[in-house]
């Protein structure tokens, strides 16, 4: 639904569960890191896993799309910045991120690899979707769930986010809003079919290679 965006900006540690799963404390205030243009994929895309990174995981996140120039925006108005929805898979390098973490190194390179941000299949106008916080989300590997939960449990909501980007960073039309994932987060393998949804916006089918 969005091919080039100039910014992918993403929530780490926004559901307790998954904070709680990996024993890191939920964060007082959003953390962000970036993604890569270079690592979006499209649905039935293939998800490349490189020789030799050790293990690699599924997070599935609701996107935000943004659909005009924002900011300095306030939180009552925030939500009329948003263009639409999608879904959306940061496939993380966690041994990677892991190692980069010990030596106090940033977390792009975990996090940015080419295929490593699929996305789709369809962007869901922000006027259909009553209420982003309040959806069902859920992941399969191999037709097993692995991750479900709902984006009310989510921490920072997304007008607090846009807030808090606003307030440095001005986001443009396309820019993408990665809203964090929810606990199951385990561990990926050549041959895995991967199938991401939440409700009301179809399916999001990627295999691993």
């Amino acid at each position: 639904p969005i091919s080039r965006p100039q910014k992918i900006i993403c929530l780490g540690r926004n559901y307790v569960a998954h904070a709680e799963e990996w024993k890191s404390q939920v964060p007082s205030e959003p953390m962000y890191f970036s993604k890569l243009p270079s690592a979006l994929l499209p649905h039935g895309g293939h998800v490349i896993l490189p020789k030799g990174i050790g293990r690699v995981d599924n997070e599935v996140e609701l996107a935000v799309i943004i659909g005009k120039t924002a900011s300095k925006v306030k939180q009552q108005d925030a939500m009329q910045y948003v263009a639409g929805y999608t879904i959306a898979v940061d496939v993380t390098a966690r041994d990677v991120q892991k190692a980069a973490m010990a030596k106090g190194h940033p977390w792009t390179l975990a996090k940015g690899m080419d295929t490593f941000l699929p996305l789709g299949p369809y962007l869901i106008p922000a006027d259909t979707v009553k209420d982003p916080h309040n959806l069902a989300i859920e992941l399969r590997i191999n037709g097993e769930i692995r991750q479900k939960s709902n984006t009310s449990n989510m921490v920072f909501k997304i007008p607090e986010l846009i807030e808090s980007i606003s307030r440095y960073i001005t986001l443009q039309p396309g820019d993408i809003i990665c809203t964090g994932t929810p606990e199951g987060t385990l561990p990926l393998k050549n041959g895995d079919k991967m199938e991401a949804t939440i409700e009301g916006f179809g399916f999001l089918k990627n295999s691993i290679m």
